[in-house]
């Protein structure tokens, strides 16, 4: 049986709300850090493990999502030639190398709703999560190429997660489990966003996952949960219990964009690299 992942969806249907009003014409996933939009970073890195049917879970207000990943026959007519045409390069890269395909999520149901609702873009095979807020830089191999080496060698749900400080745990998907190998755990809980003392770890849940397919079905018969959502952790606790869901803890480095602070950090990094790439 092929082993490979080609398809990956990522959600991108959220208000943006902590960007306003930088967000309100404008979705928080096409926010550039330094000369590129977020979501490029996220395609990219999707690209690189071989997911090059992209599936976008969208919603009102993100035109400018499928406009970036189009042809712009008049920008390209005008830079012809010129010193600009380079800057296209890496877009043009994803247009011939990738098909994108769009749905769209008519109400915010939490994160477990949005990939559902990217049921019709992927079918019955394994796939990719990108949440594009969470900006990863991968030490070697992106995160979502060693992701798929992990699902290549156990054939089950994969998240990935980090280690957090214990007064961020709140703001997270947290995992308790026991070491299968090195920097891989097999999963006994998850709790969604716990009080500190709560708890099970300071393993996070970050933006990046690979999914078998029956988790759709575990999601249609998931009740709401955390602030009345149908999160991703409880339909992933579901399928722990039923088989095996493994944590990763990725080699490379995560920047949370969703925020004001890991957004600057974001551009300052990209940007010395962008600094050095010009010398």
């Amino acid at each position: 049986m092929d082993r490979k992942i080609r398809k990956v969806v990522f959600p991108v249907a959220g208000l943006g709300t902590r960007f306003l009003p930088a967000t309100k014409a404008n979705p928080k996933e096409m926010l550039p850090v330094v000369d590129k939009p977020l979501i490029q970073y996220g395609v990219e890195e999707a690209m690189e493990a071989g997911m090059n049917n992209i599936g976008i879970v969208t919603g009102r207000g993100k035109r400018a999502l499928a406009d970036h990943f189009d042809v712009s026959y008049e920008l390209e007519h005008q830079i012809s030639g010129s010193s600009k045409e380079g800057l296209l390069a890496d877009i043009r890269t994803i247009l011939d190398e990738c098909t994108f395909s769009y749905t769209r999520q008519s109400e915010m149901k939490g994160l477990g709703h949005a990939i559902l609702t990217g049921e019709t873009l992927i079918g019955r095979e394994p796939f990719g999560v990108i949440l594009a807020d969470d900006l990863c830089v991968g030490e070697g191999d992106g995160v979502l190429t060693q992701m798929a080496r992990i699902y290549a060698k156990y054939r089950c749900s994969v998240v990935a997660i980090e280690e957090v400080p214990p007064e961020e745990v709140h703001k997270y998907g947290v995992i308790e489990g026991s070491e299968l190998e090195d920097g891989v755990y097999v999963i006994s809980k998850m709790v969604e966003k716990p009080k500190p003392d709560d708890a099970p770890s300071n393993l996070a849940i970050i933006g990046r996952y690979i999914l078998t397919p029956d988790i759709f079905d575990v999601i249609r018969n998931t009740p709401p949960g955390r602030n009345g959502e149908i999160q991703i952790t409880d339909a992933l606790q579901i399928q722990a219990e039923r088989n095996m869901v493994l944590a990763y803890r990725f080699k490379g480095r995560r920047f949370d964009c969703g925020s004001v602070g890991g957004f600057v950090e974001a551009t300052n990094y990209f940007y010395e690299r962008w600094k050095e790439a010009q010398e």
